[in-house]
């Protein structure tokens, strides 16, 4: 019987060491198969033929910073890389494509266009940039939708399927309330904030817009719309006043509509588009048109770049810190400040680097994590100077962040301000007690031990505790505010309260010093600098493919299941996500959508 144990013993330890060593084995072969369609989709030469368009089609995510990290662009609902590339490394191939002779033109293809709008402004400059060489910029699209056709206005010509559709009735803004469906949960969440524009807490106390967040929604809005309408008056040569007629009347309702308001200037099928751009490219009816993605053009650069960092004394270093911020490392999505502070901290202690572009775009989040990456700056302007480049969303923790620099800069559509404060603390009390029948019993050390268990409500005592610190919170933000700004703390509460300003308004009240993309933030950077000739260091430091793969596949498999479920509700999950997660005072955005 003791050798029968001996054995059975023997034999479960064998089979569990089996079991861990195939389970093992299988995931590095899934790694490595990972591995492998992701390389094959990256790597290999890129070949430029003479006489090729430059192709683009926006089906590619633009984010600011090209991502060397693999997963970040790997659907696992479909087993394929998704087409990325960096604002960066997208606008320096625009520039490099204007003086390449193998590049005859770009070829818009602009069926599909989802980019944040300071975004669009700054692929539409570099569009404009490019069209300085002489080289023709020609647009094609099967529907258009209003960013689209505002992109494509660009163009020297716009093509549009005869059986096709082009959008053009305004922008609309809208905002999800929560409140009632709490209610009906029998969930409270208890709001403490300082600004009257703060609307980020609103979805959870209010049915509908408060007045004050109306009118500041209701002003960037009209904004973003005017950009627009002026930037299709000038590439279509109609008036402001004409296309808003278009707009409020819905005038276009079909291709042909399009065509005899002068919004199009053909209307032909996509082979006859490409019949025109090979007869500009002088190649045969019977040939092939060459056609190169800019994604690809650019991995054709990448060397180049890459060879350049090293070949100059002097660098300007880039941070680009965007996403949601927290404490912590950064992933996808969410800005960590431990991830942004130590890349400021290896760009101050550089000797090589002598001025530093923080690149911003974030809606804001923890006021502890946006304080740790103030600070840092802080230091940094100590021994060379910061400037600020925001990108699409410079607002609340993003401002915070960005305050302090020596200089800001922000494009003339970016969201930025929004310097207000707020605590969320929900009672899942009756939820948990009346609708699910879970109760609770508590015993305290000292009176108020269990204010946020998130158990009971807060009585008046505890909340006017928590609006001390909102308030403390507040008064600090402002401070800083007004030191980097050189402005007095009355001049910085009227201007925020929460309130959101576009970025050309909030030029005109102090908030930055000019407009302009994150090209203009370099030139500026080099002038502050008093450098010529330099080149570019870009911070964080990424991982190659497989470490950054090894490292961080678990938690980017999951995050790219969600945002593949939720889509473009995916970013607001993550607010929410870590809005939970976090705890504490907030200086962040409402979730809020802007509708083409």
């Amino acid at each position: 019987m003791k050798q029968f144990f001996k054995m059975t013993m023997a034999t479960i330890l064998g089979l569990g060491v089996t079991l861990f060593l195939l389970g093992a084995l299988a995931m590095i072969t899934f790694v490595g198969f990972i591995g492998l369609i992701i390389s094959g989709a990256e790597q290999g030469p890129v070949e430029v033929k003479k006489n090729s368009w430059l192709y683009m089609d926006f089906k590619e995510v633009i984010t600011d910073r090209s991502n060397k990290d693999p997963f970040t662009s790997f659907d696992f609902a479909t087993m394929r890389a998704i087409p990325q590339i960096g604002l960066n490394d997208l606008l320096r191939s625009l520039d490099a494509a204007a003086d390449d002779d193998r590049i005859t033109g770009i070829y818009l293809d602009m069926s599909k266009v989802n980019v944040g709008f300071a975004t669009m402004n700054q692929i539409r400059n570099g569009l404009e940039k490019f069209k300085e060489s002489g080289k023709p910029v020609r647009a094609y699209a099967d529907y258009m939708g209003q960013k689209a056709f505002y992109m494509a206005t660009v163009a020297d010509s716009i093509s549009l399927n005869p059986a096709g559709a082009l959008e053009l009735q305004g922008l609309s803004s809208q905002q999800m309330f929560y409140k009632q469906a709490l209610e009906k949960l029998e969930v409270e969440v208890q709001v403490i904030r300082h600004g009257k524009f703060k609307g980020a807490v609103e979805p959870f106390i209010l049915e509908g817009m408060s007045p004050e967040n109306r009118l500041q929604v209701s002003k960037y809005v009209t904004a973003l719309w005017d950009k627009m309408v002026e930037g299709v008056a000038e590439g279509r040569s109609i008036s402001s006043a004409e296309i808003n007629a278009i707009a409020d009347g819905l005038k276009v309702r079909s291709a042909k509509d399009a065509k005899a308001l002068d919004l199009v200037d053909h209307l032909r099928y996509r082979d006859e588009f490409v019949a025109e751009l090979k007869e500009l490219s002088e190649v045969k009816a019977e040939d092939s048109l060459s056609r190169l993605r800019l994604g690809k053009y650019a991995k054709s650069l990448a060397a180049a770049k890459v060879a350049g960092v090293d070949s100059h004394q002097d660098q300007i270093a880039v941070v680009y810190a965007s996403g949601g911020i927290g404490m912590g490392k950064s992933k996808q999505g969410f800005m960590g400040a431990e991830t942004i502070s130590k890349a400021i901290a290896k760009a101050r202690n550089n000797k090589k680097v002598k001025v530093i572009v923080l690149r911003v775009d974030s809606p804001g989040g923890s006021a502890l994590a946006s304080d740790v990456i103030w600070r840092e700056i802080e230091l940094a302007k100590k021994q060379k100077p910061v400037v600020v480049s925001m990108g699409n969303l410079a607002a609340s923790g993003g401002y915070y962040i960005a305050c302090g620099a020596n200089r800001i800069i922000a494009d003339e559509s970016t969201i930025t301000g929004s310097i207000g404060v707020f605590g969320l603390l929900p009672n899942f009390g009756g939820l948990l007690n009346n609708k699910l029948g879970i109760t609770t019993d508590t015993v305290n050390t000292n009176s108020h031990a269990d204010v946020a268990s998130g158990f009971r409500a807060m009585d008046a005592f505890e909340q006017n505790a928590i609006q001390d610190s909102v308030e403390n919170v507040y008064a600090d933000f402002i401070s800083k505010v007004a030191a980097g700004r050189g402005m007095t703390l009355e001049q910085v509460d009227e201007i925020g309260q929460g309130r959101v300003w576009i970025g050309k308004d909030a030029l005109e009240i102090g908030l930055v010093d000019e407009l302009g993309g994150l090209d203009r933030a370099v030139e500026v950077a080099a002038k502050m600098a008093k450098i010529e000739d330099y080149s570019i260091i870009e911070y964080p430091l990424q991982k190659d493919s497989f470490e950054a793969l090894m490292e961080s596949w678990t938690d980017d498999m999951t995050s790219s299941q969600l945002e593949s479920l939720l889509g473009d509700d995916f970013k607001a999950y993550l607010q929410l996500h870590q809005t939970l997660k976090e705890g504490g005072v907030f200086v962040r955005l409402p979730f809020d959508k802007l509708l083409e």
